[in-house]
């Protein structure tokens, strides 16, 4: 039986420790079943970050973390906002994306370093998987 998945992937996780990959890519990431909807809404708007079925966890840091999912990438969209000020965290200098900003683009290859342009910084990718 196979499963669609759409997993979520922070740029930081993959510019730290990720490999590179591409559409049609076997991949096997640690994933959680948890994505953070409620930060990602912002940048992704709501019908996609609902669709999220997963987010890629190479640290450890996520809740209920699944190691070993084996799948095919089928589709990989890079996704960017512009930032700005944020007075809802604590340090005074704090940005964060900015609402309605984010910009979703079909890529051939995560390399974790996606350039936007636009005044747009790299936010992280969602891909589309097929697990056996």
């Amino acid at each position: 039986m196979t499963r669609q998945l759409v997993v979520w992937i922070d740029d930081w996780q993959w510019q730290c420790c990720g490999e590179p990959f591409q559409v049609g890519s076997e991949v096997d990431w640690t994933m959680s079943d948890q994505p953070d909807r409620d930060w990602l809404v912002p940048v992704l708007g709501a019908e996609l970050a609902g669709s999220l079925t997963h987010a890629e966890d190479h640290h450890g840091g996520l809740e209920n973390s699944h190691a070993g999912i084996a799948a095919t990438v089928q589709r990989i969209r890079a996704v960017s906002s512009e930032y700005g000020p944020n007075p809802d965290l604590p340090h005074e200098n704090a940005i964060s994306p900015i609402p309605g900003t984010g910009l979703i683009e079909d890529v051939a290859e995560g390399t974790g370093h996606h350039k936007p342009g636009g005044g747009r910084r790299f936010v992280g990718y969602v891909v589309d998987l097929v697990a056996e």
